[in-house]
């Protein structure tokens, strides 16, 4: 029998580890408030040219002739050719292709450097189809504190029924987005009706499924996080930005030490500052962020804090540009005037008049202080690739020419005494029409003919043939150097083809070889 004397036996447990921070933070719900005023209008008008180009171009007729696709924006793979409106491109004319990636690269240096992350606030795909997801969401849930409150409330039959008809427009904004981008592969009136009736490829509904699903996570779920942590251009931008580029910007200067009782803090003669604290800067921001923390890396340069400052000043009868874009210059030097160049706090008095004005030593913007040695720089490097791309456009030809010489054998000494050598003649036509070329071998090499085998032509020095629009044209041909005429050791000569038509001509310089006896 055990007593209460008797030692009781200790249990050893496992210390419970401190709780640490999280390595992932959970999603933070955002809710962002619809904005009006001028930067929302202007996003307004790049969502719809944007969007329209996207779903309206593959459905632009661009007439071609009979032997070329009708589509003005076609990416051709079976024949692989690119075909933008009047210009075709071939495999071989990737460059050009390969320009217009470089042209985009500076471009996006060029907007970044002066304008911060314009790029990302009104014209990236995942930002315009976020205001569009957002469109939607606002005309089933209402604005910002309807959403707020349905999200909050249980689920009852008029919340799945919203939330369904949210979510079953989103996908179909999705499936419309997939179905676009195939338009782009293959003539969309003929592709519609393939799809409808299930009987396009397989590659079809392949694409239109994963660009489907990309569109509704990325738009309607994930939002903002593909900016924050998907996108590598946040991180790149620092590197883009110097003190005088533009960014959107919280100029505390003029507007702490904020407060919501400004005529209460008069009365009391507390110094206080424009901003009132009204958080109208937070509601309205797509990345859920609060611009009077400072420059972050979650900010796309949307300007709708902006429109919901102004706005707000307006109201109160003070002057806008509380947030505004800026460049680090003229904060810091309007910073050093509201702290006496960093020796006292932030004194509103500092940058007015006694009459309430702005201070003459207040800096302001300017549009000239963008023009400045770095963007001459990205400007110049700009316009001299698309210059040179669209010279080497318009003065491309479209006739060529190849000749390759049989490997064996090298050639071929006839009972006569003559020298035959036979190559492999490819003449492509790049235009998409037909059209009647002259092969022409060398007038200077004396006593040489060729035959064309096929074509019923023998022992000419100019042939005539026929090419089909936008087609290569294969022939084997022969040249044949009479006894007494050929050279010691091997001898170059042209042969060239041209377009009587366009004017148009291509040459290649081949070789003649000959027997070890004849040289």
């Amino acid at each position: 029998m055990q007593t209460d004397d008797a030692p009781k036996a200790q249990i050893l447990t496992r210390p419970t580890p401190a709780k640490g921070p999280a390595l992932y933070a959970r999603r933070r719900k955002i809710f962002p408030k619809r904005a009006t005023g001028t930067f929302r209008q202007f996003k307004w008008i790049v969502m719809a040219i944007t969007l329209g180009i996207y779903y309206v171009v593959p459905w632009i007729r661009w007439d071609r002739g009979p032997y070329a696709p009708d589509q003005a924006v076609l990416i051709d793979l079976a024949t692989r050719r690119f075909y933008f409106f009047s210009i075709e491109i071939w495999p071989q004319e990737f460059i050009y292709v390969a320009g217009l990636l470089v042209m985009a690269g500076i471009g996006l240096f060029l907007v970044t450097s002066t304008i911060g992350r314009a790029w990302c606030g009104y014209a990236c795909p995942q930002t315009v189809w976020v205001d569009l997801f957002l469109v939607i969401e606002r005309f089933f849930e209402g604005d910002r504190n309807a959403r707020m409150k349905l999200d909050a409330g249980p689920w009852t039959l008029r919340k799945l029924r919203i939330r369904t008809l949210k979510h079953a427009s989103w996908l179909l904004v999705s499936v419309l987005t997939g179905g676009a981008w195939i338009f782009y592969f293959a003539d969309a009136p003929t592709l519609v009706p393939d799809l409808l009736s299930g009987n396009a490829i397989s590659t079809a509904y392949i694409t239109v499924a994963i660009l489907t699903a990309t569109t509704y996570t990325f738009g309607g779920l994930m939002r903002e996080q593909v900016c924050t942590y998907m996108c590598p251009w946040p991180r790149i931008q620092a590197a883009m930005l110097d003190e005088t580029s533009l960014t959107v910007t919280y100029n505390d200067w003029r507007g702490e030490p904020r407060s919501r009782h400004t005529k209460k803090a008069a009365a009391a003669g507390e110094s206080t500052g424009d901003c009132v604290d009204c958080n109208a800067c937070v509601a309205v921001c797509p990345m859920g962020i609060d611009i009077r923390n400072g420059q972050q890396l979650e900010c796309i340069t949307c300007a709708l804090c902006i429109d919901a400052c102004d706005d707000i000043m307006g109201r109160l009868g003070r002057e806008r540009g509380l947030i505004g874009y800026s460049t680090l210059n003229d904060y810091d030097s309007n910073m050093a005037l509201a702290t006496r160049s960093g020796t006292a706090l932030i004194t509103p008095e500092l940058v007015r008049t006694p009459e309430g004005g702005f201070n003459a030593a207040v800096s302001h913007f300017h549009w000239r202080k963008i023009l400045r040695p770095r963007t001459f720089l990205y400007f110049t490097a700009w316009s001299a690739v698309g210059l040179s791309m669209a010279l080497a456009v318009a003065t491309r030809d479209r006739l060529e020419l190849n000749v390759l010489h049989d490997r064996n054998p090298q050639f071929v000494r006839l009972s006569d005494g003559a020298v035959r050598n036979g190559y492999t003649v490819k003449i492509l036509n790049m235009i998409p029409q037909p059209r009647t070329v002259t092969l022409q071998l060398d007038p200077g090499f004396d006593g040489a003919t060729m035959t064309i085998a096929g074509a019923a032509l023998e022992n000419v020095k100019t042939a005539e043939i026929a090419l089909e629009p936008d087609r290569l044209k294969t022939l084997k041909v022969f040249v044949r150097a009479e006894p007494g005429h050929v050279a010691s050791g091997p001898q170059p000569f042209l042969l060239k083809v041209s377009d009587p038509a366009s004017g148009e001509t291509a040459g290649y310089m081949a070789t003649f070889n000959a027997p070890e006896t004849a040289r």
